[in-house]
C-alpha cells in the first residue's frame, strides 16, 4: 500500500511538469511571432501597398503561412525558452527541492521533460516535413509576387541524365510558357550513340495524369545501326520526355515547398541524372529531422541550467538560455553554409551543432544537482 501511494504524487507531477512545460512554449511562440509579424509588417508595408498586395493575399496567403513556418525555424528557442523560465521558477520558489525532498532525483524529475521535448519533436517534424511545405508554395508565391519581385523564370545550358544512358540538352529554358529551345536528346549503348533527337522548340503539355507530355515542333530524328542511319523530321509531334518543368529551374527556396518525401525522390531523381547542385535541398531534408531531435538535446541543457536556485535569479537563467539557443541556431546556419560552399557532406553538416550541443548538455547534466 505504500508503494501505491507513493506513486500518486510522481504521476501528477508529470502531468504538472508537462502541463507547464508544453504551455510556456506556446506562450512563447505566441509572443514572440506576434512581436515579429508586426514588426515584418511594418518593414514591409512600403512595398504592399506599392504593388498593390490585396489585404485578403496579406493576412490569408502571407501572415496565415509565416506564422507556422518562422515558429518551426525558431522551435529550438522557445524551447530553451520555455525550460529555462518555467524550471527557474520551479527553483525560485524552492519547489525543485521540495521534490529533491521526497527523494526524485534529476533522473527521475527529467522524464515529464523528455515526454514533453517528445511531443514537440514529433510535432515539429510533422509540421516541417508534410504540413508547413505546402503553405510555403503560397507564401513564396505571394513574396515573389508582392514582395520580393524576384522569381526565376528561366534557366540556360541545361544538360541532364533523363534516364540511364539518355542525356539530354537544353539550350534555354522559358517558366512563362513552358519552353524549351534547342533541344536535343541522345541515347546511348556503352559509347555508342543509337539515336539523336532534336527539336528547335519543346513545349510542355503534360498534367497531372501524364506529367512527362512535351509538343516538339521542327524536329529531326536520327536512328543509328550497325549498317544504316534512319532519319525522320516534322513540324510537329506529340512526344514523351522524362523531365517536368520544376526539373529545370531551381528557384531560391525551392527546397522550402516540398515535403519530406518529395524531397527524397526529388533528391534521388537529381542525383541519378548528375544535377550537382542539390545540397540545399539534401540539407533541408536531413535539417527536419536534427531540429526535431534538437529539442530533446535543448531541454536537457535548459533543465541542467536552471535547476538549482541561483542568486542570479531567472534572469541570469533565461540570459544564459537565450545566448546558448541563438548560439545553437547560428552554428546550425553556418555549418549549412560550409556544406552548400564546401565539400562537407549535408548530413554531417547538419548534425555537427546537435553532436556538440549533446556533449554541452551532458556535462552540464553531470554536474547539476541530483
Amino acid at each position: 500500500m505504500k508503494k501505491q501511494f507513493k506513486g500518486k504524487p510522481l504521476k501528477r507531477l508529470d502531468r504538472y511538469i508537462i502541463a507547464k512545460f508544453l504551455g510556456h512554449y506556446f506562450f512563447a511562440i505566441a509572443l514572440i511571432i506576434s512581436i515579429a509579424v508586426v514588426f515584418d509588417y511594418n518593414e514591409h508595408i512600403d512595398k504592399f501597398v506599392a504593388n498593390n498586395a490585396p489585404w485578403k493575399a496579406i493576412i490569408f496567403d502571407y501572415y496565415l503561412n509565416f506564422i507556422p513556418y518562422f515558429s518551426n525555424l525558431f522551435s529550438p528557442l522557445f524551447v530553451f525558452i520555455a525550460v529555462i523560465f518555467f524550471t527557474s521558477k520551479l527553483a525560485e520558489n524552492s519547489e525543485i527541492i521540495a521534490m529533491f525532498s521526497t527523494g526524485t532525483s534529476l533522473h527521475r524529475l527529467m522524464r515529464p521533460y523528455m515526454v514533453s521535448a517528445l511531443i514537440i519533436a514529433l510535432l515539429t517534424y510533422g509540421l516541417g516535413a508534410y504540413i508547413i511545405p505546402k503553405g510555403n508554395v503560397v507564401r513564396l508565391e505571394f513574396e515573389n509576387t508582392y514582395k520580393k519581385k524576384k522569381k526565376v523564370e528561366s534557366a540556360r545550358n541545361i544538360q541532364m541524365e533523363v534516364e540511364p544512358n539518355v542525356i539530354a540538352y537544353i539550350e534555354r529554358f522559358e517558366s512563362s510558357n513552358n519552353t524549351a529551345y534547342r533541344f536535343s536528346l541522345d541515347r546511348f549503348e556503352g559509347n555508342s550513340m543509337k539515336s539523336h533527337f532534336t527539336a528547335r522548340t519543346l513545349v510542355y503539355t503534360g498534367n497531372k495524369d501524364n506529367p512527362h507530355q512535351w509538343k516538339a515542333k521542327n524536329w529531326q530524328s536520327r536512328v543509328i545501326t550497325d549498317s544504316l542511319e534512319i532519319i525522320t523530321s516534322g513540324l510537329q509531334m506529340d512526344t514523351i520526355v522524362q523531365i517536368e518543368p520544376y526539373d529545370l529551374l531551381i528557384s531560391k527556396n525551392q527546397q522550402e515547398t516540398l515535403t519530406s518525401p518529395e524531397l527524397k525522390r526529388y533528391i534521388d531523381k537529381q542525383r541519378r541524372r548528375g544535377i550537382a547542385n542539390i545540397k540545399e535541398f539534401e540539407i533541408e531534408y536531413h535539417k527536419r529531422i536534427a531540429t526535431s531531435f534538437a529539442a530533446f538535446i535543448l531541454t536537457l541543457i535548459g533543465v541542467s541550467l536552471s535547476a538549482k536556485k541561483v542568486k542570479g535569479g531567472m534572469g541570469l537563467n533565461l540570459g544564459i538560455g537565450i545566448a546558448l539557443s541563438f548560439g545553437y541556431i547560428v552554428f546550425q546556419t553556418i555549418s549549412s553554409t560550409f556544406a552548400i560552399n564546401g565539400n562537407t557532406p549535408p548530413i554531417v553538416a547538419v548534425w555537427i551543432p546537435n553532436i556538440v550541443f549533446l556533449v554541452i548538455g551532458v556535462f552540464l547534466y553531470w554536474k547539476a544537482p541530483k
